[in-house]
Protein backbone atom coordinates (compact mmCIF):
# COMPACT_ATOMS: atom_id res chain seq x y z
CA UNK A 1 0.00 0.00 0.00
CA UNK A 2 2.77 2.00 0.42
CA UNK A 3 3.25 4.37 -2.91
CA UNK A 4 6.50 4.79 -5.09
CA UNK A 5 7.89 8.00 -4.91
CA UNK A 6 9.70 7.79 -8.10
CA UNK A 7 8.89 11.18 -10.28
CA UNK A 8 10.51 10.17 -13.62
CA UNK A 9 8.33 10.57 -16.53
CA UNK A 10 8.79 10.00 -20.05
CA UNK A 11 8.67 13.31 -22.39
CA UNK A 12 10.62 15.94 -23.17
CA UNK A 13 12.04 16.63 -19.71
CA UNK A 14 13.49 12.85 -19.41
CA UNK A 15 14.98 13.55 -22.49
CA UNK A 16 15.96 16.65 -21.51
CA UNK A 17 18.00 14.97 -18.58
CA UNK A 18 19.19 12.15 -21.02
CA UNK A 19 20.71 14.94 -23.54
CA UNK A 20 22.61 16.77 -20.47
CA UNK A 21 24.30 13.30 -19.35
CA UNK A 22 25.12 12.61 -22.91
CA UNK A 23 26.57 16.09 -23.76
CA UNK A 24 28.86 15.72 -20.90
CA UNK A 25 30.11 12.39 -22.34
CA UNK A 26 30.39 13.49 -25.68
CA UNK A 27 32.92 16.69 -23.98
CA UNK A 28 35.13 14.33 -22.79
CA UNK A 29 34.56 11.64 -25.65
CA UNK A 30 35.76 14.57 -28.19
CA UNK A 31 38.46 15.60 -26.09
CA UNK A 32 39.99 12.93 -25.68
CA UNK A 33 40.03 12.05 -29.49
CA UNK A 34 41.07 14.82 -30.91
CA UNK A 35 43.97 15.33 -28.43
CA UNK A 36 44.90 12.02 -28.86
CA UNK A 37 44.94 12.10 -32.55
CA UNK A 38 46.55 15.06 -32.82
CA UNK A 39 49.40 15.01 -29.80
CA UNK A 40 50.18 11.38 -29.90
CA UNK A 41 49.13 10.07 -33.00
CA UNK A 42 50.26 13.44 -34.68
CA UNK A 43 47.64 13.63 -37.72
CA UNK A 44 47.63 16.98 -39.30
CA UNK A 45 43.93 18.13 -38.02
CA UNK A 46 43.15 21.76 -37.37
CA UNK A 47 43.23 21.87 -33.64
CA UNK A 48 42.43 25.00 -33.09
CA UNK A 49 38.54 24.71 -35.09
CA UNK A 50 38.19 21.64 -32.69
CA UNK A 51 38.87 22.95 -29.69
CA UNK A 52 36.68 25.92 -30.24
CA UNK A 53 33.49 23.97 -31.34
CA UNK A 54 34.60 21.46 -27.92
CA UNK A 55 34.23 24.51 -26.03
CA UNK A 56 31.20 26.05 -27.19
CA UNK A 57 29.83 22.80 -26.48
CA UNK A 58 30.85 22.35 -22.77
CA UNK A 59 29.57 26.33 -22.14
CA UNK A 60 26.08 25.29 -23.73
CA UNK A 61 26.55 22.06 -20.85
CA UNK A 62 26.49 24.12 -18.31
CA UNK A 63 23.51 26.31 -19.47
CA UNK A 64 21.09 23.12 -20.05
CA UNK A 65 22.52 22.09 -16.72
CA UNK A 66 21.17 25.46 -15.14
CA UNK A 67 18.13 25.12 -17.22
CA UNK A 68 17.11 21.59 -15.98
CA UNK A 69 17.63 22.84 -12.19
CA UNK A 70 14.80 25.74 -13.39
CA UNK A 71 11.21 24.71 -12.02
CA UNK A 72 9.98 25.53 -15.29
CA UNK A 73 8.03 23.41 -17.67
CA UNK A 74 10.55 22.18 -20.58
CA UNK A 75 9.05 22.36 -23.52
CA UNK A 76 9.12 20.38 -26.54
CA UNK A 77 10.32 22.99 -28.89
CA UNK A 78 12.95 23.67 -26.47
CA UNK A 79 14.38 20.03 -26.60
CA UNK A 80 14.35 19.79 -30.25
CA UNK A 81 16.36 23.38 -30.28
CA UNK A 82 18.61 21.13 -27.61
CA UNK A 83 18.91 18.44 -30.14
CA UNK A 84 19.36 21.01 -33.36
CA UNK A 85 22.64 22.69 -31.15
CA UNK A 86 24.34 19.30 -30.49
CA UNK A 87 23.92 17.65 -33.81
CA UNK A 88 25.20 21.23 -35.18
CA UNK A 89 28.15 21.02 -32.71
CA UNK A 90 28.98 17.35 -34.07
CA UNK A 91 28.35 18.71 -37.38
CA UNK A 92 30.72 21.38 -37.46
CA UNK A 93 33.64 19.08 -35.41
CA UNK A 94 32.83 16.34 -38.28
CA UNK A 95 33.02 19.03 -41.13
CA UNK A 96 36.99 19.48 -39.86
CA UNK A 97 37.37 15.52 -39.44
CA UNK A 98 36.81 14.69 -43.06
CA UNK A 99 32.86 14.95 -42.94
CA UNK A 100 30.94 12.35 -44.09
CA UNK A 101 33.68 9.82 -44.28
CA UNK A 102 34.31 9.74 -41.01
CA UNK A 103 34.07 6.61 -39.00
CA UNK A 104 32.31 8.45 -36.47
CA UNK A 105 29.03 10.07 -39.08
CA UNK A 106 26.99 7.56 -37.45
CA UNK A 107 26.85 8.98 -34.23
CA UNK A 108 24.33 11.39 -36.06
CA UNK A 109 21.67 8.95 -35.33
CA UNK A 110 21.73 8.96 -31.96
CA UNK A 111 19.65 12.09 -31.72
CA UNK A 112 17.06 10.51 -33.45
CA UNK A 113 17.11 7.78 -32.05
CA UNK A 114 16.27 9.46 -28.78
CA UNK A 115 13.83 11.73 -29.71
CA UNK A 116 12.04 8.22 -31.14
CA UNK A 117 11.40 7.53 -27.62
CA UNK A 118 10.48 10.21 -25.94
CA UNK A 119 8.76 12.76 -28.47
CA UNK A 120 6.05 13.11 -30.95
CA UNK A 121 6.35 11.88 -34.12
CA UNK A 122 6.32 15.44 -35.68
CA UNK A 123 9.06 16.23 -33.60
CA UNK A 124 11.12 12.75 -34.42
CA UNK A 125 10.55 14.17 -38.05
CA UNK A 126 11.86 17.61 -37.49
CA UNK A 127 15.04 15.84 -35.92
CA UNK A 128 15.57 13.81 -38.55
CA UNK A 129 15.36 16.17 -41.37
CA UNK A 130 18.37 17.80 -39.42
CA UNK A 131 20.37 15.43 -39.36
CA UNK A 132 19.99 14.46 -42.70
CA UNK A 133 20.75 17.92 -43.96
CA UNK A 134 23.72 17.74 -42.05
CA UNK A 135 24.72 14.21 -43.32
CA UNK A 136 23.69 15.89 -46.93
CA UNK A 137 26.09 19.04 -46.26
CA UNK A 138 29.14 16.92 -44.82
CA UNK A 139 29.12 14.93 -48.37
CA UNK A 140 30.15 17.54 -50.10
CA UNK A 141 31.36 20.52 -48.01
CA UNK A 142 34.78 19.18 -45.30
CA UNK A 143 37.92 19.23 -44.21
CA UNK A 144 39.40 15.88 -46.00
CA UNK A 145 41.43 13.83 -43.05
CA UNK A 146 44.90 12.89 -43.40
CA UNK A 147 45.85 11.21 -46.30
CA UNK A 148 47.94 8.08 -43.98
CA UNK A 149 44.44 7.55 -42.74
CA UNK A 150 43.64 5.90 -46.22
CA UNK A 151 46.97 5.02 -46.96
CA UNK A 152 47.44 1.08 -46.76
CA UNK A 153 49.27 1.28 -43.55
CA UNK A 154 46.54 3.46 -42.03
CA UNK A 155 43.70 1.75 -43.29
CA UNK A 156 43.71 -0.41 -40.36
CA UNK A 157 43.53 2.83 -38.61
CA UNK A 158 40.55 3.74 -40.21
CA UNK A 159 38.73 0.50 -39.60
CA UNK A 160 40.15 0.47 -35.76
CA UNK A 161 37.76 4.33 -35.63
CA UNK A 162 34.67 2.18 -36.95
CA UNK A 163 35.21 -0.07 -34.31
CA UNK A 164 35.12 2.66 -31.11
CA UNK A 165 32.34 4.27 -33.08
CA UNK A 166 30.49 0.60 -32.67
CA UNK A 167 31.33 0.40 -29.60
CA UNK A 168 30.23 4.08 -28.30
CA UNK A 169 26.67 3.75 -30.54
CA UNK A 170 26.37 0.28 -28.77
CA UNK A 171 27.12 1.68 -25.24
CA UNK A 172 25.28 5.44 -26.08
CA UNK A 173 21.83 3.28 -27.38
CA UNK A 174 21.79 0.77 -25.11
CA UNK A 175 22.07 2.74 -21.63
CA UNK A 176 19.90 5.74 -22.78
CA UNK A 177 17.31 3.85 -24.51
CA UNK A 178 17.05 1.89 -22.00
CA UNK A 179 16.70 4.54 -19.78
CA UNK A 180 13.87 6.25 -21.81
CA UNK A 181 12.36 2.59 -21.67
CA UNK A 182 12.30 1.91 -18.36
CA UNK A 183 10.91 5.73 -17.88
CA UNK A 184 7.85 4.44 -20.26
CA UNK A 185 7.28 1.41 -18.07
CA UNK A 186 7.50 3.88 -14.57
CA UNK A 187 4.66 5.93 -16.54
CA UNK A 188 2.82 3.30 -17.16
CA UNK A 189 2.51 1.66 -13.75
CA UNK A 190 1.56 5.20 -12.53
CA UNK A 191 -1.31 5.56 -15.05
CA UNK A 192 -2.29 2.17 -13.55
CA UNK A 193 -2.44 3.40 -9.89
CA UNK A 194 -4.38 6.38 -10.90
CA UNK A 195 -6.79 4.37 -12.35
CA UNK A 196 -7.21 2.56 -9.41
CA UNK A 197 -7.55 5.29 -7.23
CA UNK A 198 -10.24 6.57 -9.43
CA UNK A 199 -12.13 3.48 -9.38
CA UNK A 200 -11.72 3.66 -5.55
CA UNK A 201 -12.82 6.69 -5.33
CA UNK A 202 -15.91 6.37 -7.31
CA UNK A 203 -17.03 3.14 -5.09
CA UNK A 204 -16.46 5.66 -2.18
CA UNK A 205 -18.52 8.43 -3.62
CA UNK A 206 -20.94 5.78 -4.44
CA UNK A 207 -20.93 4.51 -0.82
CA UNK A 208 -21.10 8.30 0.35
CA UNK A 209 -24.22 8.37 -1.79
CA UNK A 210 -25.77 5.43 -0.42
CA UNK A 211 -24.87 6.19 3.01
CA UNK A 212 -26.38 9.81 2.68
CA UNK A 213 -29.73 8.47 1.38
CA UNK A 214 -30.22 5.69 4.02
CA UNK A 215 -29.59 7.90 7.15
CA UNK A 216 -32.28 10.63 5.65
CA UNK A 217 -34.20 7.70 5.54
CA UNK A 218 -33.20 5.70 8.75
CA UNK A 219 -34.03 8.77 10.77
CA UNK A 220 -37.76 8.62 10.76
CA UNK A 221 -37.81 4.98 11.71
CA UNK A 222 -35.59 5.79 14.46
CA UNK A 223 -37.52 8.40 16.24
CA UNK A 224 -40.81 5.94 16.03
CA UNK A 225 -39.01 2.90 17.31
CA UNK A 226 -37.72 5.60 20.27
CA UNK A 227 -41.15 7.30 20.67
CA UNK A 228 -42.59 3.43 21.59
CA UNK A 229 -39.85 1.77 23.35
CA UNK A 230 -40.50 3.23 26.64
CA UNK A 231 -43.68 2.99 26.11
CA UNK A 232 -43.47 -0.84 25.88
CA UNK A 233 -41.42 -1.19 28.69
CA UNK A 234 -43.96 0.67 30.93
CA UNK A 235 -46.45 -1.83 29.86
CA UNK A 236 -43.98 -4.55 30.38
CA UNK A 237 -42.62 -3.25 34.16
CA UNK A 238 -43.36 -6.49 35.47
CA UNK A 239 -41.26 -8.92 32.83
CA UNK A 240 -37.40 -8.20 34.01
CA UNK A 241 -36.50 -9.66 31.28
CA UNK A 242 -38.49 -8.44 28.49
CA UNK A 243 -37.68 -4.95 30.78
CA UNK A 244 -33.88 -5.48 30.56
CA UNK A 245 -34.09 -6.30 26.85
CA UNK A 246 -36.29 -3.32 25.98
CA UNK A 247 -33.69 -1.25 27.69
CA UNK A 248 -31.10 -2.22 26.01
CA UNK A 249 -33.21 -1.92 22.69
CA UNK A 250 -33.40 1.30 23.69
CA UNK A 251 -29.66 2.43 23.85
CA UNK A 252 -28.84 0.78 21.13
CA UNK A 253 -31.56 2.90 19.15
CA UNK A 254 -30.34 6.67 20.43
CA UNK A 255 -26.59 5.09 19.54
CA UNK A 256 -27.45 5.05 16.25
CA UNK A 257 -29.62 8.40 16.26
CA UNK A 258 -25.84 9.53 17.39
CA UNK A 259 -24.37 8.09 14.59
CA UNK A 260 -26.42 9.79 12.15
CA UNK A 261 -26.22 12.84 13.61
CA UNK A 262 -22.22 12.30 14.01
CA UNK A 263 -22.73 11.88 9.76
CA UNK A 264 -24.55 15.19 8.98
CA UNK A 265 -21.80 16.76 11.52
CA UNK A 266 -19.23 15.28 9.63
CA UNK A 267 -20.39 16.16 6.12
CA UNK A 268 -20.99 19.98 7.34
CA UNK A 269 -17.47 19.87 8.36
CA UNK A 270 -16.62 18.46 4.91
CA UNK A 271 -18.28 21.17 3.42
CA UNK A 272 -16.96 23.94 5.74
CA UNK A 273 -13.33 22.72 4.94
CA UNK A 274 -13.11 23.83 8.58
CA UNK A 275 -10.81 21.14 10.56
CA UNK A 276 -10.83 21.80 14.31
CA UNK A 277 -7.82 22.59 16.11
CA UNK A 278 -6.99 20.40 19.23
CA UNK A 279 -4.03 18.28 20.15
CA UNK A 280 -2.69 14.87 19.71
CA UNK A 281 -3.23 13.96 23.20
CA UNK A 282 -6.98 15.07 23.02
CA UNK A 283 -7.66 13.83 19.35
CA UNK A 284 -6.27 10.25 20.60
CA UNK A 285 -7.81 10.16 23.94
CA UNK A 286 -10.91 10.88 21.98
CA UNK A 287 -10.76 8.42 19.03
CA UNK A 288 -9.90 5.76 21.99
CA UNK A 289 -12.91 7.14 23.85
CA UNK A 290 -15.44 6.19 21.14
CA UNK A 291 -13.22 3.30 20.47
CA UNK A 292 -13.96 1.42 23.60
CA UNK A 293 -17.86 2.09 23.33
CA UNK A 294 -17.53 0.27 20.09
CA UNK A 295 -15.43 -2.54 20.99
CA UNK A 296 -15.50 -2.70 25.01
CA UNK A 297 -13.74 -6.48 25.23
CA UNK A 298 -11.20 -5.21 23.14
CA UNK A 299 -8.05 -4.82 25.54
CA UNK A 300 -5.90 -1.74 24.20
CA UNK A 301 -2.53 -0.41 24.70
CA UNK A 302 -1.54 3.06 24.18
CA UNK A 303 2.03 4.39 23.80
CA UNK A 304 1.89 7.96 22.90
CA UNK A 305 5.14 10.40 22.81
CA UNK A 306 5.08 13.38 24.58
CA UNK A 307 6.45 15.42 22.04
CA UNK A 308 4.33 13.95 19.85
CA UNK A 309 1.15 14.42 22.54
CA UNK A 310 1.87 18.01 22.99
CA UNK A 311 1.38 18.99 18.72
CA UNK A 312 -1.69 21.11 17.97
CA UNK A 313 -3.23 19.56 14.18
CA UNK A 314 -6.05 21.19 12.15
CA UNK A 315 -7.74 17.96 12.36
CA UNK A 316 -9.36 17.26 9.21
CA UNK A 317 -13.23 15.04 10.02
CA UNK A 318 -11.90 11.82 8.18
CA UNK A 319 -8.77 11.16 10.61
CA UNK A 320 -10.75 10.22 12.89
CA UNK A 321 -13.04 7.49 10.86
CA UNK A 322 -9.82 6.29 9.45
CA UNK A 323 -8.04 5.86 12.68
CA UNK A 324 -11.17 4.12 14.17
CA UNK A 325 -11.27 1.86 11.02
CA UNK A 326 -7.55 0.46 11.88
CA UNK A 327 -8.15 0.16 15.35
CA UNK A 328 -11.56 -2.11 14.65
CA UNK A 329 -9.71 -3.64 12.04
CA UNK A 330 -6.84 -4.46 14.27
CA UNK A 331 -9.74 -5.86 17.14
CA UNK A 332 -11.30 -8.05 14.67
CA UNK A 333 -7.88 -9.62 13.51
CA UNK A 334 -6.64 -10.45 17.01
CA UNK A 335 -10.02 -11.85 17.59
CA UNK A 336 -9.30 -14.09 15.15
CA UNK A 337 -6.24 -15.75 17.25
CA UNK A 338 -8.46 -15.69 20.43
CA UNK A 339 -7.04 -12.63 21.35
CA UNK A 340 -8.01 -9.32 22.39
CA UNK A 341 -4.85 -7.72 22.65
CA UNK A 342 -4.98 -4.11 20.36
CA UNK A 343 -2.08 -1.81 20.63
CA UNK A 344 -1.72 1.92 18.64
CA UNK A 345 1.59 3.84 18.86
CA UNK A 346 1.58 7.75 18.74
CA UNK A 347 5.10 9.72 17.67
CA UNK A 348 6.76 12.05 15.79
CA UNK A 349 9.39 11.13 13.19
CA UNK A 350 10.75 14.05 11.72
CA UNK A 351 8.20 15.89 9.61
CA UNK A 352 5.78 13.27 10.45
CA UNK A 353 3.06 11.96 12.62
CA UNK A 354 3.09 8.36 13.06
CA UNK A 355 -0.20 6.28 14.25
CA UNK A 356 0.90 2.56 14.44
CA UNK A 357 -2.04 0.13 15.22
CA UNK A 358 -0.61 -3.19 15.86
CA UNK A 359 -2.51 -6.27 16.46
CA UNK A 360 -2.14 -10.14 17.34
CA UNK A 361 -3.82 -11.85 14.50
CA UNK A 362 -2.53 -13.74 11.62
CA UNK A 363 -0.96 -10.71 9.73
CA UNK A 364 -1.63 -10.43 5.95
CA UNK A 365 -0.96 -13.10 3.46
CA UNK A 366 1.53 -12.53 0.14
CA UNK A 367 -1.66 -11.88 -1.96
CA UNK A 368 -4.04 -10.00 0.20
CA UNK A 369 -5.17 -7.14 -1.62
CA UNK A 370 -5.30 -4.55 1.23
CA UNK A 371 -7.59 -1.74 -0.05
CA UNK A 372 -9.68 -3.10 -2.94
CA UNK A 373 -13.23 -2.00 -2.05
CA UNK A 374 -15.42 -3.60 -1.55
CA UNK A 375 -13.69 -7.05 -0.67
CA UNK A 376 -13.14 -8.07 2.83
CA UNK A 377 -11.26 -11.14 4.70
CA UNK A 378 -13.50 -10.95 7.42
CA UNK A 379 -17.16 -12.29 7.53
CA UNK A 380 -18.87 -10.00 8.67
CA UNK A 381 -17.12 -7.29 6.92
CA UNK A 382 -18.36 -4.68 4.19
CA UNK A 383 -14.37 -4.20 2.92
CA UNK A 384 -14.57 -0.37 3.06
CA UNK A 385 -12.23 0.36 6.32
CA UNK A 386 -8.96 -0.03 4.61
CA UNK A 387 -9.66 1.61 1.49
CA UNK A 388 -11.22 4.25 3.48
CA UNK A 389 -7.92 4.71 5.31
CA UNK A 390 -5.72 4.59 2.46
CA UNK A 391 -8.32 7.30 0.56
CA UNK A 392 -7.52 9.74 3.53
CA UNK A 393 -3.98 9.43 3.85
CA UNK A 394 -3.75 10.12 0.23
CA UNK A 395 -5.84 12.94 0.88
CA UNK A 396 -3.27 14.23 3.13
CA UNK A 397 -0.10 13.79 1.46
CA UNK A 398 0.40 10.72 3.95
CA UNK A 399 0.87 6.93 3.48
CA UNK A 400 -0.47 3.89 4.79
CA UNK A 401 2.46 1.34 4.83
CA UNK A 402 0.99 -2.08 5.96
CA UNK A 403 3.87 -5.12 7.25
CA UNK A 404 3.58 -8.00 9.39
CA UNK A 405 5.54 -8.53 12.70
CA UNK A 406 6.06 -11.17 14.78
CA UNK A 407 2.78 -11.59 16.23
CA UNK A 408 0.81 -10.44 14.24
CA UNK A 409 0.33 -7.17 11.39
CA UNK A 410 0.50 -3.61 11.64
CA UNK A 411 -1.19 -0.80 10.14
CA UNK A 412 1.47 2.35 10.28
CA UNK A 413 -0.34 6.10 8.79
CA UNK A 414 2.25 8.53 8.46
CA UNK A 415 0.86 12.24 7.58
CA UNK A 416 2.95 15.29 6.84
CA UNK A 417 3.10 17.91 10.08
CA UNK A 418 3.27 20.19 7.17
CA UNK A 419 -0.32 19.43 6.00
CA UNK A 420 -2.07 18.31 9.80
CA UNK A 421 -0.69 20.20 11.90
CA UNK A 422 -1.50 23.89 12.93
CA UNK A 423 0.81 27.02 12.07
Amino acid sequence: MKRPTSQQRIGPRTLFRSLAWLRICAIAGQSTAVLVCALWMRLDIPLLPLMVGIGLLAVFAVFAAWRLAQPWPIRQWETILHVGIDTLVLGYLLHFTGGASNPFITLLLVPIALSAAALSVNAVLAVAALVGAAYAVLLFWNVPLPVSMHSTGGFSLHVLGMGVNFVIMAVLLGFFINRLARAVRLQQLEVQRVRERALRDEGILAIATQAAGAAHELNTPLATMRTLLPELRREHATDTALSDDLTLLEGQVDRCRTILREMVAFGKAQLSQEPEQLTVDSFIHGCLERFQLLRPEADLALALDQEAARTVLRTPPGLRHALLNLLNNAADASALKQSQAVALTVRRDSGWLELIVADHGPGFSDTDELSVLGQSQKLTGLGIGLALAEATAERLEGELIATNTGSGAQMRLRLPLSVIAAS
